[in-house]
């Protein structure tokens, strides 16, 4: 296994992919990164990427919305609505993309898991088919992902040396 400070990407099924990222931070700081517009718009998508729209509405049937602009005036929007919330340790919520190319719906979970001072984030991705997910493992997604969590390292260090927290041991 890969360093688990960097993104680790399986394929269990021939319609999921899983995603797991160790940060150096506590779960209910992590959890708040990716529930928070504030925070979400300071680290989701890949380098030149910038969340234009960050809309959530954090409750079982409240939707969410991101619009990202990339750097050679690319627009790529997606929504969701949330199906399951247990602060600060799970998120499943759907997904679609305003453009077609992911062919349908999917369902994401995510799981932070706190050990010691870091959080384990996995999350899994159940598409619509095999096909489905075929596309997105041919496209950089993978890339831009791991972009977008070594981003998220960085913001949850500053918070924390910002507070003055900093890593609290095994």
């Amino acid at each position: 296994m890969k360093n688990a400070e960097t993104l680790q990407v399986t394929t269990p099924t021939d319609r999921e992919i899983v995603l797991t990222r160790d940060f150096d931070a506590p779960r209910a700081l992590v959890f708040d990164a990716w529930t928070k517009p504030e925070l979400l718009k300071r680290w989701l998508g890949p380098q030149g990427w910038s969340l234009v729209v960050c809309e959530i509405d954090l409750r079982v049937g409240g939707a969410w919305r991101y619009v990202m602009h990339g750097p050679d005036g690319a627009v790529m929007g997606m929504r969701g609505v949330y199906r399951e919330i247990v602060p600060p340790e799970r998120l499943v919520s759907t997904e679609s993309f305003d453009e077609p190319w992911s062919q349908g719906e999917s369902l994401v979970t995510t799981v932070l898991v706190q050990q010691g001072g870091k959080t384990r984030v996995t999350t899994t991705v159940l598409y619509p088919s095999p096909e489905a997910r075929d596309a997105v493992i041919s496209s950089n997604m993978e890339r831009g992902l791991a972009e977008g969590y070594d981003r998220l390292a960085e913001l949850l260090a500053s918070t924390l040396t910002r507070s003055g927290q900093g890593h609290t041991g095994p």
